[in-house]
C-alpha cells in the first residue's frame, strides 16, 4: 500500500490514529533476526539513535513489561535526549511478533503503538514488517509524522543484518 493511501485511510477528520508501516528483507534466518529485535539489551545494536534502555518493571518478554528507552530518537528543540517509557502489550514467540505502547515520553507520542512482525521469507531471509499508529499531534502535519517515523524505522530495519554479523564475529 502506498503512503498516500495509508494517510487517507488513517484520517477521518482528525479523530482517528495516524497509521504507517515499513518493511524490509534481512539476509538472515528468522531466529537470528528475532534474537536481535526481541531483546531490550540489544536494542542499541540495530537502533543507532538509542543510547540506553532500562528495565523498569516486569519481566522482559512478558506482557506488562516496561522499559525506558532514551537517546536521540526524535529531535528536540533544546538538543536534549528524547525518552520513551514503553509497555509490552503482546509478544508471541511462535509468530515472531510483538507490540509495544508508548506510555509516556517527552516527544508527544504517548499512546502510540508499535508492532513488529517477522516472516520467514525463505532462502535464509526474513521479512521485517513494522507497523505503527500514533495519536494526532496538534500543530504537526500527519504526513510529516508518518514519513518521519517510517524513515526512522526503515533505517533501523536496514541495520539488523549488520548487527547480526557484528554479534557473530564477537563470538567466534
Amino acid at each position: 500500500m502506498e503512503k498516500k493511501e495509508e494517510l487517507e485511510m488513517g484520517n477521518d477528520g482528525g479523530n482517528s490514529k495516524w497509521h504507517g508501516s515499513v518493511g524490509g528483507i534481512v539476509d538472515a534466518p528468522i531466529n537470528k533476526v528475532w534474537n536481535i529485535v526481541s531483546r531490550t539489551s540489544r536494542l542499541h545494536e540495530w537502533m543507532p539513535m538509542v543510547e540506553k534502555c532500562t528495565n523498569l518493571a516486569g519481566d522482559e518478554g512478558v506482557a506488562g513489561y516496561v522499559r525506558l528507552v532514551s537517546g536521540f530518537m526524535f529531535p528536540l528543540k533544546d538538543g536534549d535526549r528524547s525518552w520513551i517509557k514503553e509497555r509490552l502489550l503482546h509478544l508471541d514467540l511462535s509468530s515472531h511478533t510483538y507490540v509495544y505502547r508508548m506510555e509516556s515520553s517527552n516527544i508527544g507520542l504517548d499512546g502510540s503503538l508499535n508492532s513488529l512482525k517477522l516472516i520467514d521469507y525463505g532462502d535464509g531471509s526474513t521479512l521485517v514488517d513494522w507497523t505503527f499508529e500514533v495519536n494526532p499531534v496538534e500543530g504537526v502535519c500527519e504526513e510529516y509524522i508518518v514519513d518521519y517515523l517510517g524513515y526512522v524505522y526503515k533505517s533501523c530495519i536496514n541495520r539488523i543484518e549488520g548487527a547480526i554479523k557484528s554479534s557473530s564475529t564477537n563470538f567466534v
